[in-house]
């Protein structure tokens, strides 16, 4: 079996980091690695591992006890597999270990307590493909998702009246059973997840006869999301309280959409601004001409000068999509000369009465004369 990597390691963090720093550095990853958007080998894998560290470290008590003893301190494996003269620098050294888990000499025992307090629950995330004209305008898209609601008869409590919730009598509200055995090197103390209560800190004499004592109630539920105008893709709409159920009565996470804009078969968009090529023959070109060119808006008309080059740019003022802020991106329209290939007897013969006119010189011939000077 592979050894398991530092949880803050795998998250891309460092030891000590914030709640914040936890919460969003998970939010990346888990976007980054989630089975329905990376479909490369081991994603899955890397997912499953992401969120394993993001249970225990998002816990201020697996925290603080995964901080102190690392990944033994997660398997609940004790210190049987501990040797005279062993490495205990992981654990903060040796009186540390001692004087946390061994009563006497050492400091004494630890008296941890769980994390009882309702909790929010944790965030969720998907992805939402809209086209290239939704994301400019805006659209309201309606989409169905299962989702845990608080209950709304025992305001997530899972009692029927708040006179039926009581401190458990088996941990005193700790959530924490601590049990006693002896060793070599005394007596050896260990904090376990309290059965009676399953670590919440207390009891239920009467539960809810809505939910039954869950607390929360599971639904399908129809949900409008707003898309906002200018929308780019890769950018997220969050939708409050419709992500993973809350702990101990706490409120749900929150839901991110991720928005992916399908790609337009003529205008290409860059931030705010709006880029189009348009062909123009090369009469057209030389002569000088009229263009309705598309915008997102209708069409536009705009001058082509005489003599006009292949590849020239004109822009559309405030022609472009329109920001969060009230400004205006700008269409910018690129001419593409085209040549013909096939011509009639008649356009040959126009275009060989061009050339042997008196006087005529080819582009190539300005060239050759220039470079010969």
């Amino acid at each position: 079996m592979s050894e398991k990597r530092d949880y803050y390691e795998v998250l891309g963090l460092s030891k000590g980091a914030s709640e914040e720093e936890i919460k969003k550095a998970y939010r990346k990853m888990a976007k980054k690695y989630h089975p329905d958007i990376n479909k490369e080998p081991g994603a899955e894998e890397k997912f499953k591992e992401i969120n394993e560290a993001y249970e225990v470290l998002s816990d201020p008590q697996k925290k603080a006890t995964y901080d102190q003893f690392g990944h033994a301190g997660m398997d609940g494996a004790g210190f049987g597999g501990f040797s005279q003269g062993g490495d205990f620098s992981g654990f903060g050294g040796f009186e540390d270990i001692f004087g946390s888990f061994f009563g006497g000499g050492f400091g004494g025992s630890s008296n941890r307590r769980a994390n009882t307090g309702p909790r929010k629950g944790n965030d969720r995330f998907m992805q939402m493909r809209i086209n290239f004209m939704d994301a400019i305008f805006g659209k309201t898209e309606t989409i169905n998702i299962d989702v845990d609601e608080q209950c709304k008869e025992c305001n997530g409590t899972g009692a029927y009246s708040a006179s039926d919730i009581h401190t458990c009598s088996r941990c005193n509200g700790s959530g924490y059973v601590t049990t006693q055995s002896r060793t070599m090197f005394g007596v050896v103390q260990q904090q376990t997840v309290c059965p009676e209560c399953n670590g919440t800190g207390k009891k239920i004499s009467r539960k809810c006869s809505k939910c039954g004592g869950r607390g929360y109630e599971h639904k399908r539920v129809k949900l409008d999301i707003k898309i906002p105008a200018g929308i780019q893709s890769g950018q997220q709409v969050r939708v409050a309280g419709k992500g993973e159920r809350g702990i101990n009565g706490g409120p749900n996470g929150d839901l991110y959409i991720e928005i992916l804009v399908t790609p337009h078969k003529v205008f290409q968009r860059e931030g705010y601004d709006i880029s189009i090529s348009v062909p123009v023959s090369a009469i057209d070109a030389t002569l000088g001409c009229k263009v309705d060119v598309p915008t997102v808006y209708g069409d536009v008309s705009l001058t082509i000068p005489a003599g006009t080059q292949h590849g020239t740019k004109f822009r559309l003022k405030g022609k472009g999509v329109k920001s969060p802020r009230g400004t205006q991106g700008d269409e910018y329209v690129e001419v593409r000369v085209e040549i013909p290939t096939k011509l009639s007897h008649e356009e040959k013969e126009l275009y060989e009465r061009i050339r042997n006119k008196k006087g005529y010189e080819s582009p190539f011939d300005r060239f050759k004369r220039a470079f010969r000077s």
